[in-house]
């Protein structure tokens, strides 16, 4: 009966091979010893207010832990590809986080891809959750990945303002889906290049908001969730250039005749690279737009009408970064720069007529390779902010988040002034 059971088993894992040219598992394995540090100031708004005796004039916020992802992002998945002949191949990937620092996250979703695909000379049509085109730029021009305390503040910004959109957090089907545009967006068509342009590649992905349509509600559906854009580049020999554009909309999820009606996160960033051997140079600019759209009701002879007014937010950003291999090892450096230029109040206050912020970050790094797959990795990085108390969002990209922010005594609040960071780590992958 064993005998059988096994002959089983083997038949059935023939049957798997024979139908797929390959199925690989894959998977990194990144921890670190990380610290994080944030100092913050007492900010006074009115100068004739004063706040309680006795309040320190800064405040210091730091946190040490064994995080993860300090040089890569630790994951595990399956991907494999179906030979169709004649130029045509079928092809999966299922990739899931995991926190191997505290064993509490594993495979119970595939929340970092999740696509199939049919590719061949035409290019490639994917399906399901992926990359947006605008996230690739701030990933491949930053020399530090996006991962890890070196993170380039545009990346954080981005991400940070998402979030802050996401106002359906107390459903989490919702908050998963709404929250999670910047990087990847889920429910989505894209479809890619072929890779034989002489150095040209580009793709083009339209997310699905798949709410529910109701024809006796007004400004129904929600176009919530839903996410296009596109990234065309040109990469031969030590150059690489890209442009990318996205529109992530960000929607109340119940229309509404009164209040917001629509809300748009509308990103461009050009990205560049070159490789002189010595080292490699890296930049990128990027503007991301806020704009959103509320109406007001209004009576004209007795009849109501509503109004329609907008305000956008224009957040500009830059970066430039180097790597110098050094024998087995790699020297990484980055200055990168968000700053946020405050549209004309509508009235003016006395006592704040500056309301523009800014957050910068200068990073250095060092990745000591043991070998193809194993490396040992060192980062500082230290922030500093100007006026942060004119935007939240500008605030919160502080390393390690900024618990003081938004908290008032008697006048004044605390303010994030500077943040330090640091990241010592092993990587491994399989």
């Amino acid at each position: 009966m064993k005998k059988s059971l096994v002959a089983l088993a083997a038949l059935a894992v023939a049957g798997v091979a024979s139908a797929q040219s390959s199925v690989t598992l894959f998977g990194i394995v990144d921890a670190s010893v990380s610290g994080y540090s944030t100092k913050s100031n007492l900010f006074v708004a009115n100068p004739f207010v004063l706040p309680a005796f006795g309040l320190p004039g800064s405040l210091k916020r730091s946190q040490t832990a064994l995080a993860n992802s300090g040089y890569n992002s630790s994951r595990i998945g399956f991907r494999g590809t179906e030979d169709l002949g004649g130029g045509l191949a079928a092809s999966f990937w299922l990739e899931s986080g995991i926190s191997n620092d505290d064993g509490q996250r594993g495979i119970y979703n595939f929340n970092r891809r999740s696509t199939v695909s049919l590719s061949g000379g035409f290019g490639e049509i994917r399906l399901g959750r992926d990359y947006t085109p605008t996230f690739w730029n701030d990933t491949v021009f930053d020399p530090f990945g996006t991962n890890g305390v070196g993170t380039n503040v545009i990346s954080t910004f981005a991400g940070n303002l998402a979030t802050a959109h996401n106002t359906a957090s107390t459903n989490p089907v919702a908050a998963f889906r709404d929250g999670d545009n910047y990087v990847r967006t889920s429910n989505s068509i894209g479809y890619f290049l072929p890779p034989n342009l002489g150095g040209f590649y580009g793709q083009v992905q339209y997310a699905l908001h798949e709410n529910v349509k109701s024809d006796w509600i007004q400004g129904s559906p929600s176009k919530r969730g839903r996410y296009v854009g596109g990234r065309f580049g040109y990469a031969n020999g030590p150059l690489d250039v890209a442009i990318a554009y996205g529109e992530d909309t960000k929607d109340p999820a119940t229309p509404a005749l009164v209040g917001l009606t629509s809300d748009k996160i509308k990103t461009l960033n050009l990205g560049a690279s070159y490789d002189f051997g010595p080292v490699k140079l890296f930049g990128e600019l990027s503007q991301i737009k806020d704009k959103t759209e509320s109406s007001t009701a209004v009576t004209l002879a007795g009849l109501p009408y509503y109004v329609n007014t907008g305000t956008t937010d224009k957040y500009n950003g830059a970066l430039i970064g180097v790597t110098v291999p050094v024998g087995a090892g790699l020297i990484r450096a980055s200055y990168s720069k968000v700053k946020y230029n405050a549209p004309d109040p509508v009235t003016f206050s006395f006592f704040n007529t500056n309301r523009d912020a800014s957050a910068s970050k200068f990073a250095i790094g060092y990745v000591h390779n043991l070998s193809k797959r194993t490396a040992l990795y060192a980062t500082v990085a230290r922030i500093s902010l100007k006026d942060a108390q004119n935007n939240g969002v500008i605030a919160a990209t502080t390393t390690g988040g900024s618990p003081t922010f938004g908290t008032s005594f008697n006048g004044g609040v605390y303010v994030p002034k500077t943040a330090t960071g640091y990241d010592f780590g092993i990587r491994h992958s399989f």
